[in-house]
């Protein structure tokens, strides 16, 4: 069905009309409530990370902080294809992807946090402040209707992560072979606006996340798909913060 559409590759049509057809007699079905108990447990899982990753950058352990956030890096990276292809596997490996991401943000968080220390040393709090605030409004625009995940709204949405997708892999690639791509992260007005419409997309994504957990326990599920679910939900929310960090760390450099 095209209500399924997502602007979230984790979370598809094809994932749950695969899904809904084995293990739902056995496990029970999914449920929104269920959903979002286990997105507060992943969310635990990522803070448990965050804070240890940032405790060793602050007893000057650098080093070790830094291998730990590549390994989150590329541990989130396999974790989460791996979720992605085999979504009952999600129970046991969505922590583990939650706990991945939390080293990762953790040894970022603080390294900008030192390097922002004196023109914004409020950086951090900022962005986790601003980071839960637009995922609630968001939650409140969607479930009190202001915002509905219609068949254009999908697309559009759809859309527009897909070409900043392609954004990202392009800058990338133009970076290995020394061409200069500054605008995409320099404090430029142009790159501010760029950051700006990619909090907005990310934003606009959780409306979809919304819509497809909801209709995933509409559809019936099976219980594991809770996690899957929520999985869903984490990797919005960390690319949300992480741009908002961007974000607010390019506005910082212009002061």
């Amino acid at each position: 069905m095209a209500i399924f559409k997502s602007g979230n590759p984790t979370l598809t049509e094809k994932i749950f009309d695969r899904s809904a057809t084995i293990e739902a007699d056995v496990q029970g079905v999914m449920s929104v409530r269920g959903t979002i108990n286990k997105f507060g447990f992943l969310l635990l899982m990522v803070m448990a990370g965050a804070v240890y990753n940032w405790h060793l950058y602050e007893v000057l352990k650098k080093d070790t902080m830094m291998v730990l956030m590549f390994v989150g890096i590329f541990g989130g990276l396999i974790t989460g294809f791996a979720i992605s292809f085999k979504p009952n596997w999600a129970g046991y490996l969505a922590p583990l992807y939650g706990l991945m991401q939390g080293l990762f943000i953790g040894g970022i968080s603080a390294i900008l946090n030192a390097a922002f220390a004196k023109s914004n040393p409020g950086l951090i709090m900022q962005a986790v402040g601003l980071t839960f605030g637009v995922a609630i409004a968001m939650f409140l625009l969607y479930n009190f209707r202001v915002i509905r995940a219609t068949e254009r709204f999908k697309s559009v949405v759809f859309s527009a992560t897909l070409g900043i997708g392609i954004f990202y892999l392009l800058t990338m690639l133009l970076r290995l072979f020394g061409v200069n791509v500054s605008f995409a992260y320099d404090s430029s007005l142009l790159s501010i606006g760029i950051s700006l419409f990619i909090v907005a997309i990310a934003a606009l994504n959780l409306i979809m996340d919304f819509d497809m957990i909801e209709q995933g326990a509409e559809r019936g599920a099976p219980k594991f798909m809770e996690w899957y679910g929520a999985f869903g939900l984490l990797v919005t929310i960390v690319w949300l913060y992480i741009e908002i960090l961007k974000l607010l760390s390019k506005l910082s450099n212009r002061n």
